[in-house]
């Protein structure tokens, strides 16, 4: 009987406390976004390595590109 009387007030306690709080969803963007006039071209091959994101270079097209090695395959 103690057991169930705590177990009321704990579930009491915390709906009062946690009542207000208020959850958003997660919002969901798009991993990237072609520029105006741009067709976007999927990646033909996985990401090569963590940190390289799939984007556009104006000059060469699309390709992957690494914050601190460029890109990658070095635009053979």
């Amino acid at each position: 009987m103690k057991f169930l009387t705590m177990s009321c007030i704990a579930a009491t306690c915390t709906t009062v406390f946690l009542g207000g709080c208020v959850v958003a969803p997660v919002a969901v963007e798009p991993a990237y976004v072609a520029p105006h006039g741009v067709v976007y071209v999927a990646p033909t091959y996985g990401i090569p390595g963590p940190g390289y994101v799939w984007a556009y270079h104006s000059r060469l097209g699309w390709g992957w590109h690494h914050p601190s090695y460029g890109w990658h395959r070095g635009w053979r």
